[in-house]
């Protein structure tokens, strides 16, 4: 459970700093069915849940190092007044099939730092996949840490993007 700031209630009560948000979701596919949107960047644009993602360029990723530009439209938070913008996601972790996990470059400097991922597994209870969205600001740089911004998007983003994502493979995508 989280409270309105993103930090989850235990978090809150015991003092602890959160720097990692995961949320899990039994999606009714194959693992390769799911990663095939997870691994294109249209497929990111498609499940995004904030909003900020209008358009990507580039080719489906297939290897750490691999980058694609997102089109960003930060107005949809209404939080900055940054407007549009465009960042390169950076795979920093990749599994067929089973993970994958990115950073984001963009023109601020220091980068941030901060990284979003999911990791695939068989559902326990045998059908479809196990997914697990994960957003963590654990590395971010000092100055980031400072500034005390994070998390820039709740727990139940993620929640809400897997719905979407689930969504988007029961309707097929190609």
């Amino acid at each position: 459970m989280t409270s309105q700031s993103g930090e989850s209630t235990e978090a809150a009560e015991t003092g602890a700093r959160v720097e990692r948000f995961e949320v899990q979701r039994t999606i009714p596919a194959d693992a390769a069915t799911i990663f095939r949107v997870l691994s294109d960047p249209m497929g990111h644009v498609a499940i995004d849940s904030a909003g900020m993602l209008m358009d990507a360029t580039g080719d489906p990723v297939s290897a750490v190092g691999d980058t694609f530009v997102v089109h960003m439209d930060r107005e949809a938070l209404n939080d900055y007044p940054l407007g549009r913008y465009d960042v390169t996601v950076k795979i920093v972790d990749f599994e067929p099939d089973r993970e994958i996990a990115w950073t984001i470059e963009g023109q601020i400097k220091p980068q941030i730092g901060h990284v979003y991922g999911y990791h695939l597994e068989p559902a326990p209870e045998g059908e479809g996949t196990l997914v697990t969205s994960y957003y963590d600001w654990s590395g971010i740089d000092e100055t980031w840490k400072q500034a005390d911004i994070f998390p820039i998007i709740p727990e139940s983003a993620l929640r809400a993007t897997l719905g979407i994502l689930d969504r988007t493979v029961r309707r097929g995508w190609d």
